[in-house]
């Protein structure tokens, strides 16, 4: 069994190591500072020791990631007050409703901390769910973010992504769609407020449904999912004026943002786990049939099967994920352009690919999407 830890994140050394030695006497603890990568397995909690109103006015990129992680999940989270009001009132809009508790010593946090865990623990039994098995699609959603932003920042530090960690992501996207459906791992997925990982999730997610729908073995469902999941990784080394931009992107501004496609590829040329098929994905999905694409303009012959997968799963993504720059738009809308823009996606698989946005438009009232006509 994965020991589960609490994950202690604070900007006072000294006391996050006298905290980190009383809550080991009852749970398992490592301590982060911030800016550093998660610690790799699934925390029973967090603790939150930072400064919360100047991490809310920076705005950085980590305490983005972290807020949202601890949002999303249904881990309990405990911050230690700073005795100021505004402190609190910051911690409750970055991290949605923690347990804020005195941090003049461990003797009231840790028996806090404990009860909130064995609370979260014996909810998911009451539900039926073993822990281990994470069989609640919320808390698997959550694991599946964990992955995917210790493998963003895995890439944000220059480094590939760990390829264990890529197969355990792909491992949960393939079997919570087929268990619960595209339409509901959508649902879970866009509660995340990250948006590039909601993005990497959501086109994992219709790559699942879309290899079932096309009879994929069980290694090729595998390998379509995980190209999904990584062929935005790039993006971690996008500078985020330009990623989160909410206007439109100058000429230069859309040239550094194109450049994700390469930087992603080569970075995990780094590890030989990652093989040709994945390297082909993450260079060349926004590669299209009629050489209109990027970053090099590959026409129809070239451009491989694996990829035109993924770049139907990828448009059909972003075009329905709320973005900085504009609203979502519903899924039937966005097969409408997607069948207008046959002549860059292969039409073939377009046409096939209609099942899935059918599925993933279910509960959009007035926005059912039209049946193929005869012939097609």
């Amino acid at each position: 069994m994965t020991e589960r830890f609490v994950c202690l994140v604070s900007d006072r050394r000294e006391r996050a190591e006298r905290l980190a030695r009383g809550i080991a006497l009852v749970l398992p603890c490592r301590v982060i500072e911030p800016g550093a990568a998660l610690p790799p397995g699934a925390p029973a909690a967090f603790v939150v020791d930072i400064a919360a109103d100047r991490a809310e006015a920076e705005g950085s990129a980590w305490i983005e990631r972290l807020a949202a992680l601890i949002r999303g999940s249904a881990m309990p989270c405990l911050y230690l007050a700073r005795g100021n009001g505004t402190q609190n009132a910051a911690a409750r809009r970055l991290f949605g409703d923690p347990v804020v508790v005195d941090p003049r010593g461990s003797v009231g946090i840790v028996p806090t901390l404990l009860r909130l865990v064995k609370e979260a623990q014996a909810k998911e039994a009451k539900a039926g769910a073993p822990e281990e098995s994470r069989s609640d699609p919320r808390a698997r959603v959550g694991a599946a973010t964990r992955v995917v932003t210790r493998m963003f920042d895995a890439a944000a530090a220059g480094r590939p992504p760990s390829p264990t960690e890529a197969e355990e992501g792909t491992a949960i996207v393939l079997d919570t769609v087929s268990e619960i459906g595209i339409r509901a791992w959508l649902d879970l997925v866009w509660r995340h407020d990250i948006l590039v990982y909601q993005h990497s999730l959501s086109v994992a997610g219709f790559a699942a449904a879309f290899a079932a729908d096309l009879g994929f073995s069980r290694a090729d469902r595998e390998r379509l999912a995980r190209a999904a999941l990584l062929h935005d990784v790039g993006k971690a080394l996008i500078p985020l004026d330009i990623l989160n931009k909410p206007g439109p992107l100058t000429p230069d501004e859309m040239a550094v943002m194109r450049g994700h496609a390469d930087l992603g590829a080569d970075l995990l040329t780094r590890n030989a786990a990652f093989g040709p098929d994945i390297l082909d994905v993450v260079r060349h999905h926004h590669e299209r049939l009629d050489g209109s694409g990027y970053p090099a303009g590959l026409k129809a012959a070239r451009i491989g099967d694996l990829v035109r997968l993924v770049a139907i799963c990828d448009v059909h993504s972003a075009l329905t994920e709320r973005r900085v720059y504009r609203a979502p738009m519903t899924h039937a809308e966005a097969f409408a352009i997607m069948e207008a823009q046959a002549g860059q996606l292969d039409p073939d698989l377009l046409r096939a690919y209609r099942p899935v946005v059918a599925r993933a438009a279910a509960g959009e009232p007035g926005h059912a999407v039209a049946p193929a006509a005869a012939g097609r």
